[in-house]
């Protein structure tokens, strides 16, 4: 009995199943539901063909994460290949056709043939539930942008110059809009009583709002076609996105209370930048376990802050920004490298130096980026929390 290797291709109610030898000669070629009974008759069968299997599949969660809880329960050895991937291998390959079958050949094809393929590993219960709620509160942050959007592109056609003053994100300038929306209405409250009504609803700083939305109502005494049933409809978006960001309140609590579990929480909050709901959503993408990714160089490039090679025959040493990464933990790396910024002398420094050097905003911000992946690296591996350097003195 020999070494073979299995090939899923994943989808939500059904999988396909291939499996061959180490000569590619194809042993099993199975449609299988995606329930556990199905499953655990599919690893009996793969496993009775050989000492030892290798599997390989293309979705890390969703409907795959049943098959990937069953083979890691049984100590199966599991490697994900992504979609994109196995769209470019499957170039190399005899036939144009597309069927669950020839993706299953081709993943677990792949899976015999490379050997840079990392395989996946059980994450710890914070870490899940870290993944479940950064990805809500993703949902959540991405609802009320849309909605806020529509608010303003709502508002702004009756009352342009109070949409402008005001930042509809937040909850106080949200107040308002549900209470009066057009010019002449703000008017003939005053105010006086538009600041008393403010101050009912617990607003902070009611009067500078209340002094805001007179001006802007005072610059504009036209009144605009539909004004009177736009003025009904923003009531609605409005209030949507006040429960929004109490929903996003609600997730951030909870986010916070899982990420103090965590072991690494004070580790990685201590770096400048880094907050909460950054530090989560770091935790959410790589698992917290440094070593998956063997090296350290594979972190940032993983993250997309490390530049990649573009050479040719005549011109080498030339660099690009790379296409395939993490777009979610490339923003967990740029956005804290923007608040530390503002937050560590240290960080500063180094801004400041690379804008010296002729580079532009944002490389001079991926710059910093890249460097603070290292410390974060090295603070993980060592256990430690991050230190801010000493002042250095000047001689006398």
């Amino acid at each position: 009995m020999a070494a073979i290797w299995a090939g899923i291709d994943a989808g939500k109610t059904h999988h396909h199943c291939v499996a061959i030898d180490e000569s590619g000669r194809r042993l099993l070629s199975r449609r299988v539901a995606n329930d556990e009974p199905e499953l655990l008759e599919l690893l009996a069968d793969v496993l009775a063909l050989g000492d030892e299997a290798s599997w390989g599949i293309d979705l890390a969660d969703g409907g795959a994460a049943l098959a990937i809880t069953v083979l890691l329960n049984h100590d199966q050895t599991v490697h994900c290949i992504s979609g994109r991937a196995i769209h470019r291998a499957s170039e190399s390959y005899r036939g144009e056709g597309k069927t669950d079958a020839k993706e299953a050949a081709i993943i677990v094809d792949q899976v015999r043939i490379r050997r840079d393929l990392h395989p996946l590993r059980a994450s710890d219960e914070t870490v899940i539930d870290l993944k479940i709620l950064t990805g809500r509160r993703m949902d959540l942050v991405a609802d009320r942008t849309r909605t806020v959007n529509r608010l303003r592109a709502q508002f702004s056609g009756i009352f342009p110059g109070l949409e402008r003053a005001l930042d509809l994100t937040h909850t106080d300038p949200l107040t308002l809009v549900t209470g009066y929306q057009t010019p002449a209405a703000i008017r003939r409250l005053g105010a006086k009583r538009l600041e008393t009504w403010l101050r009912n609803r617990h607003v902070v700083r009611a009067d500078k709002l209340a002094e805001t939305a007179i001006e802007a109502a005072e610059r504009q005494h036209t009144s605009l076609p539909g004004e009177k049933l736009t003025a009904e409809m923003v009531h609605t978006p409005a209030q949507e996105v006040m429960t929004l960001n109490q929903h996003v309140a609600e997730v951030d609590k909870l986010i916070e209370a899982r990420f103090r579990d965590h072991h690494h929480f004070e580790v990685i909050t201590s770096l400048p930048g880094l907050g909460i709901i950054l530090g989560a959503e770091f935790l959410a993408a790589t698992g917290g376990d440094m070593t998956a990714f063997g090296t350290p160089d594979r972190l940032p490039g993983f993250g997309g802050v490390a530049p990649v090679p573009r050479d040719s025959v005549k011109i080498s040493g030339n660099l690009k920004r790379p296409q395939r990464y993490s777009r979610r933990l490339q923003r967990v790396f740029h956005t804290s490298a923007l608040f530390s910024i503002r937050k560590c002398e240290e960080s500063r420094r180094f801004y400041d130096r690379k804008r010296a050097e002729g580079k532009r905003h944002t490389q001079a911000v991926l710059a910093l980026a890249r460097r603070r992946v290292n410390v974060l690296w090295a603070l993980l591996r060592d256990g430690r929390c991050h230190e801010p350097a000493p002042p250095t003195r000047t001689a006398a």
